[in-house]
């Protein structure tokens, strides 16, 4: 391994001491990956105890204990962020993803140490000053193969947060999952035990899913393998729902999402908030076909189905966050991603658009669209060219709404200037003067005026 140079004044003071730093986990794992990381976790061996550790650490910088039961010093340095640790023991206490028991010890073997880890590909170490692999239970033979296996069957068990770290790693490093492993987080789901997690624990893993895996359908599929869909109805629904298969040759509403998600990821825009509401919506956008599906003149129809989904969202999304602006946002998105194309095959006018994107973004509702109908398996050349998704930039770019909403051009203060009083009166009014804009009787400030001079008088007002 070619360590980044930054790190190297730290480990060549912790060896001057007598200290033996070991790179571990995540970072070890994707550098063979070749995957780039700037976390960097680093067990330290044969050191007193945690405050010996933290008091050689401080001359670098910032030292931030977290938890001294888990003994982890974080430490930030040019662009890095370093977790330090000494080797430590876990044994089971109590339910939940924190009921264990954390015993640190700087004399600790790597073996013993290591034995606490889920996964066999993070139950590696690197020895910094002999460039030595460590590898007591074949982590690299794994990587080479792409599997994905626990490290002790009995002690994965015990932590019901490697269920869904096991489908968020198998999504973003396009792995095998160990046959064992899937009857292992089976018989875990199976006995309810993803109830023990918070959900900002669960809501942690599954934003890994959404955001770092080029295909997430992969770690989707392997939800479904393990049970989890039972833990997550508003999903579970979707298979074996019927679409009309001159529309959706793919197959049933399950598999659609599916391809529409790994759509959605090719689309990501590289901002995480944005991205993480994207991939949300997509994951959401069909929540109301189940329920609303029926044949209407021999073919399968869902009318209505994204205003029964908006509700079903809300359900799932509030099941696994807190985040009431994520929520809000991907609710919107579900709720007008059929828009774009309706719009298109109806010849909307202009009106209409300016409508929609006082609700929506319509950037991002074009995004969803697009994942929508690229979600489908037909003709890569159809998929390419989207005429609705075509028209629909294009009106919204002319019209200066694709990236920001129709903003009112007259307020309380131009009613003011008309010597009125205010009034409840002013809503109404203003309320009309925005709708009149919307529908384009006037663009620009001074028309604005006009319109409003015109419009009092109707009124009986502003006869100053």
């Amino acid at each position: 391994m070619t360590l980044p140079s930054e790190l190297t004044p730290v480990t060549d003071y912790l060896l001057s001491q007598g200290c033996f730093p070991v790179i571990v986990g995540g970072y070890l794992r994707d550098t063979l990956l070749d995957v780039e990381s700037k976390d960097i976790d680093i067990e330290v061996y044969v050191v007193k105890d945690i405050e010996t550790l933290q008091r050689m650490l401080e001359p670098f910088g910032s030292v931030d204990l977290v938890g001294k039961s888990f003994g982890v010093l974080k430490l930030s340095l040019a662009g890095y962020h370093l977790d330090f640790s000494l080797p430590r023991k876990e044994s089971k206490t109590s339910t939940g993803h924190r009921g264990f028991n954390i015993s640190l010890s700087g004399q600790m073997d790597f073996i013993t140490a290591a034995q606490r880890r889920d996964f066999t590909i993070n139950a590696m170490g690197y020895v910094i000053n002999s460039s030595l692999l460590l590898d007591p239970y074949g982590g690299q033979k794994d990587l080479d193969s792409r599997t994905l296996r626990c490290v002790n069957p009995e002690t994965f068990v015990e932590d019901p947060l490697r269920i869904l770290r096991a489908i968020q790693m198998v999504g973003r490093f396009e792995l095998q999952c160990d046959e064992q492993l899937i009857a292992l987080c089976s018989e875990m789901v199976d006995r309810d035990v993803l109830k023990e997690l918070p959900k900002e624990r669960l809501f942690e893993e599954i934003k890994k899913l959404l955001l770092k895996a080029k295909r997430p359908s992969i770690g989707l599929a392997l939800m479904k393998r393990m049970h989890v869909l039972d833990f997550l109805p508003e999903l579970r629904a979707l298979v074996n729902v019927p679409q009309d298969p001159k529309s959706y040759p793919e197959g049933d509403v399950w598999t659609h999402t599916l391809m529409a998600v790994d759509a959605m990821a090719s689309l990501r825009t590289g901002e995480d908030k944005r991205d993480l509401t994207l991939m949300l919506a997509v994951l959401c956008h069909d929540f109301g076909r189940p329920s609303t599906t029926k044949k209407i003149d021999g073919h399968w129809s869902t009318p209505a189905h994204e205003e029964v989904g908006v509700g079903l969202a809300a359900t799932f999304l509030r099941r696994i966050s807190d985040e009431k602006k994520l929520i809000t946002d991907v609710l919107a998105l579900v709720r007008f991603h059929p828009q774009p194309l309706r719009l298109y095959e109806s010849s909307s006018d202009d009106s209409d658009l300016r409508r929609l994107a006082v609700k929506v973004s319509l950037e991002d509702l074009l995004l969803i669209a697009k994942a929508d109908y690229m979600g489908r398996r037909i003709e890569k050349v159809a998929v390419q060219s989207y005429p609705a998704g075509e028209w629909f930039e294009k009106r919204a770019v002319a019209l200066d709404i694709l990236q920001r909403s129709p903003k009112a051009l007259l307020h309380g203060r131009d009613l003011i200037a008309k010597n009125m009083q205010p009034s409840p009166h002013f809503k109404g009014i203003l309320d009309a003067a925005f709708d009149a804009q919307l529908e384009g009787r006037f663009s620009t400030y001074d028309e604005a005026k006009v319109w409003l001079s015109t419009y009092l008088a109707s009124l009986d007002f502003g006869k100053s």
